[in-house]
């Protein structure tokens, strides 16, 4: 450092540097779809769901045109729901049952219902938002 710059002048020139070009990458300002299909619409039976366990989500169809999607996390200790049968998701692990209609116990040992999860239904197509 030179007689008449001081430490203070040093820092905030280098700051500054390290800001300008950080600024100068901001993003984009055209929205990004992150959602991911699922499949058609089809492939939900009415009364009935079907578990993506990639997902990790199950999509029912309580009635007809009605798409709700959960977690396929069981609220029990974790593990995959693997079947969707008589209006219910079915836990294998310690038999724990939830409805279709709204993800809520229908048979314990769980005590908290499956978390929602946010699809959109677009023509005969279902996609994880």
């Amino acid at each position: 450092m030179t007689e008449g710059t001081t430490r203070r002048t040093v820092l905030s020139t280098g700051a500054a540097a390290l800001v300008t070009p950080v600024v100068a990458c901001g993003g984009t300002t055209a929205p990004s779809d992150t959602s991911v299909a699922l499949g058609p619409t089809s492939d939900i039976p009415e009364g009935g769901g079907k578990v993506f366990k990639d997902q990790k989500v199950v999509v029912t169809q309580p009635k007809k045109g009605d798409f709700k999607a959960f977690s396929a996390i069981c609220t029990h200790q974790g593990c995959t729901v693997d079947k969707v049968a008589d209006g219910t998701i079915d836990c294998p692990c310690h038999g724990s049952k939830f409805h279709v209609a709204d993800g809520s116990v229908a048979h314990g040992p769980a005590a908290r219902p499956l978390p929602a999860k946010s699809i959109k239904v677009e023509k005969n197509s279902i996609r994880l938002t």
